[in-house]
């Protein structure tokens, strides 16, 4: 007797820190969890967030995420991402808190499907220590996809990384005699290290529209509207 054979449904399995994924098996699975609100697939491992505190997390990325609109708001041609997936490589998928991109003419592109793809120049990440993969797994990653400049604010440490890509290396960008730290890759983008660690975010932003205010910056805007 001949039986006959039905095709049954492949069960995809869950998304589990840890897992060691492609990228196209991570996304396969991150989009039929559509109760989790952030995984990320670095070095090819599966990192699941943890619920996040306000103080530890939420504020600092809420502050930071000002700083950038305020200044996205008086630069043509750019764009923020608040936790935004990023395709890096096949084995990397990012979720960073927060990211800053040249729309037209810049290292990444949007594709079809929405996602931001190629390496932002920006990339910040609210990280609890050194001890974080931001300083370790996902700098190698940001590092090797050619992230110009990666941000880490240490919480727990009370400091902040300002790290710059040069000859295939991070090397960290120093405050001048102000305390403020300057972009080389965004010009006019100042950050006063010691007021957003006080949380004087008046202070943050006096420094931001100094910076904004100088001839570098408009000859930035001026530059990047060429390609509107």
């Amino acid at each position: 007797m001949t039986q006959s054979i039905t095709k049954s449904t492949v069960k995809i399995p869950p998304l589990e820190n840890g897992d060691r994924l492609t990228r196209l098996e991570f996304e396969t699975r991150y989009q039929k969890m559509t109760h989790v609100k952030k995984a990320e697939l670095i070095e090819g491992i599966v990192y699941m967030g943890s619920p996040l505190r306000i103080n530890k997390h939420g504020e600092p990325h809420a502050d930071i995420m000002g700083w950038l609109t305020v200044y996205k708001a008086f630069t043509p041609n750019v764009q923020t991402g608040d936790n935004a997936t990023v395709r890096l490589d096949p084995e990397n998928e990012p979720q960073p808190d927060a990211l800053l991109r040249i729309e037209k003419g810049g290292q990444s592109i949007i594709s079809e499907d929405g996602y931001v793809e190629g390496a932002p120049e920006l990339i910040v990440e609210i990280a609890a220590s050194t001890v974080s993969i931001d300083l370790h797994g996902k700098l190698k990653a940001y590092r090797r996809n050619q992230v110009q400049e990666y941000v880490v604010w240490r919480v727990d440490d009370n400091e902040i990384d300002w790290f710059r890509l040069k000859d295939e290396k991070y090397i960290k960008l120093q405050a001048d005699e102000n305390g403020i730290i300057k972009s080389e890759i965004y010009p006019g983008l100042w950050l006063d290290v010691t007021a957003l660690l006080k949380g004087d975010l008046v202070k943050v932003l006096d420094v931001l529209k100094q910076g904004i205010e100088t001839p570098a910056h408009t000859n930035f805007c001026q530059k990047i509207s060429i390609n509107d």
